[in-house]
């Protein structure tokens, strides 16, 4: 059975002077989920939104929150977050040095764990942490700043959606990095199902109809 397509929007390009209101809109626009960037300004160079911001916004939403940890200390700042609401957690692959466990240690927190991949980190990365992950989220862009370019890796998702169905995980797989109309269908097609956008999303004056409209082309490209 195909997983349902999801549309989590990025924080990244909200106006942060209104951030609650922005969060309740996207909520009210139809997102299923709310991603927060996190950064530490050591794994990437820029500095974003701590724990003490997402709780303070937890209580406003209904939708599920979840933590896109771009940071050197993952296994310090994912309790943090899930304090803080996070019901899920991503942390990179290339910034722990004992990924099993850092993912082991989401779960004991109550969390579920998401495994990230830079855009050039290959698949094989992952393919025996599956086990003691709920989600993957594959970079199409290197992390650190919003509105970039997106680079094509449907070979790679595929790669990763086979691992998954031949093991049968129940894990969700994400894409984040330059997601649109014009890309997110390829990344379905691909076997992703849960689709960040940011900067396209929030171009569109009526935040409800961009939403619709990504689902429907993530839809539409696996049928």
């Amino acid at each position: 059975m195909s997983r349902a397509i999801e549309i989590s929007p990025s924080i990244l390009p909200a106006d942060f002077a209104r951030l609650g209101d922005e969060c309740i809109a996207l909520e009210e626009a139809g997102c299923d989920r709310i991603h927060w960037d996190v950064m530490d300004g050591v794994f990437v160079p820029n500095i974003t939104v701590g724990p003490d911001v997402v709780k303070s916004l937890r209580p406003h939403l209904s939708i599920p929150f979840e933590a896109h940890l771009m940071v050197m200390e993952a296994d310090t700042m994912a309790p943090r977050y899930v304090d803080a609401g996070c019901s899920t957690v991503m942390v990179h692959a290339e910034a722990c040095t004992h990924l099993h466990r850092s993912l082991a240690n989401i779960r004991d927190l109550g969390a579920k764990s998401g495994v990230v991949l830079n855009p050039h980190t290959p698949a094989a990365t992952i393919q025996h942490v599956l086990d003691t992950t709920d989600h993957i989220l594959i970079m199409t862009v290197n992390p650190g700043f919003g509105g970039q370019k997106y680079l094509s890796l449907t070979d790679k998702i595929a790669e990763i959606k086979a691992m998954v169905d031949a093991g049968d995980h129940d894990i969700d797989i994400e894409i984040d990095g330059g997601i649109s109309a014009d890309t997110i269908g390829e990344c379905a097609a691909a076997g992703a199902n849960v689709f960040v956008s940011g900067s396209a999303l929030f171009r569109y004056d009526d935040r409800a109809a961009g939403v619709t409209e990504l689902r429907a082309k993530a839809e539409a490209a696996r049928d």
